[in-house]
């Protein structure tokens, strides 16, 4: 085999291993995320949703805003809104300049789950990253948005 031939099969195998880290990373994750959640009885979308709306400081977020934001594109919003709502970590209004659009707004017993949840995702955060240092977080955040930009 040639250099040229032998490069583009190590790049392939390359790229296939760092898709399937990728892959591997990400579900190590969510399994381990999703276990602190359980307990709350949330999903991660919910979380997802919660954490939106606690950065709107008090103010209401439509539910077009909430699904732009949102980590899971696929998410379906209005589902979660509905079963935040029955939770009572959200409400959700009828805007009064547009009667078509919804505002969804953060309760008192939704800021409470995520101050209950805070120092569990502080502790799950520190243990996955006290392997590598400040300078290592900055590259691997670089490769992985460079890697997303196809």
């Amino acid at each position: 085999m040639n250099t040229i031939a032998t490069n583009k099969l190590v790049l392939i195998t390359l790229n296939k291993r760092t898709l399937l880290n990728i892959m591997y990373t990400q579900n190590l994750l969510a399994e381990s995320f999703n276990e602190i959640l359980k307990q709350y009885d949330l999903s991660s979308e919910q979380f997802n949703v919660l954490k939106i709306l606690q950065y709107q400081k008090g103010k209401p977020a439509n539910m077009c805003d909430i699904q732009e934001r949102m980590i899971y594109k696929t998410s379906n919003t209005t589902r979660l809104v509905d079963k935040l709502l029955l939770k009572g970590y959200v409400t959700r209004e009828v805007c009064e300049d547009n009667r078509r659009k919804i505002e969804v707004f953060i309760t008192k017993a939704g800021l409470e789950i995520l101050k209950d949840l805070k120092p569990k995702m502080n502790l799950y955060e520190e243990k996955l990253s006290h392997n590598l240092t400040s300078k290592e977080f900055e590259n691997l955040n670089y490769l992985l948005e460079k890697y997303r930009t196809t």
